[in-house]
């Protein structure tokens, strides 16, 4: 009885560990396609990013009276008006208060300055496009700057889901008009909201003297 008891057992124990191996055999070819798939969205990421620099390259060449900078982050930037006297640049902490149109590679317009103006920009405290977030950061007040931003600092894979399209790199050409802190923001709004608008009277004009009539002298 003892026999048959282990002969059971034993076999129970074989047939769990056959069934384990089984799953894990199973998983493998996931992996292996897991693998393979990241390693063909690299090689596609590469590819568009190559083509899209091309793509900027040729626009870049096709104005050379225009000076181009490199910028570290991966896009390119030229100044349309400078600002040579300040030295100050938004950071952390201040309020962002700019201009700006966006235009693909051909110049055709998506979205002029009129209807996206005004810009008020919590410095890396908001969510917006990844180029324009680093791009105003090197500007000082006054300036006037284009950016050439590839998709990847743009808007990326899916657009803006209403006018740019999926992996479009474009010209943003921002015009920042002020910056100040927070803390300055703050007390002039509330300024202005605790303070009345103040209606001047309306001045009401003398009534016009009539002219005195011609007094007759008499005739002898």
């Amino acid at each position: 009885m003892k026999n048959s008891t282990q002969i059971a057992v034993v076999f129970f124990l074989f047939l769990l560990i056959s069934s384990c191996k089984q799953h894990q055999e199973a998983r493998r070819p996931i992996s292996q396609a897991s693998g393979s798939f990241m390693k063909k969205s690299i090689a596609r990421n590469k590819k568009l990013v190559s083509t899209e620099e091309s793509q900027i390259q040729n626009l870049i060449k096709s104005n050379p009276n225009v000076v181009y900078l490199a910028s570290k982050k991966g896009y390119w930037y030229s100044y349309v008006t400078r600002n040579t006297t300040d030295t100050l640049t938004p950071k952390k902490g201040d309020v962002a208060f700019f201009d700006y149109e966006i235009k693909d590679l051909k110049g055709t317009i998506f979205y002029s300055e009129l209807e996206l103006r005004p810009q008020t920009y919590y410095v890396d405290k908001q969510n917006i496009m990844m180029g324009l977030r680093d791009g105003i950061k090197l500007m000082r007040k006054n300036e006037k700057v284009t950016f050439l931003f590839p998709s990847n600092m743009a808007y990326g894979y899916h657009g803006d889901d209403k006018k740019i399209g999926t992996n479009q790199p474009i010209v943003c050409i921002v015009t920042l008009r002020d910056f100040k802190s927070e803390v300055v923001y703050k007390k002039e709004s509330q300024l202005k909201v605790s303070t009345p608008t103040v209606v001047p009277p309306i001045k009401k004009e003398a009534p016009a003297l009539s002219k005195p009539k011609d007094t007759l002298t008499p005739q002898n």
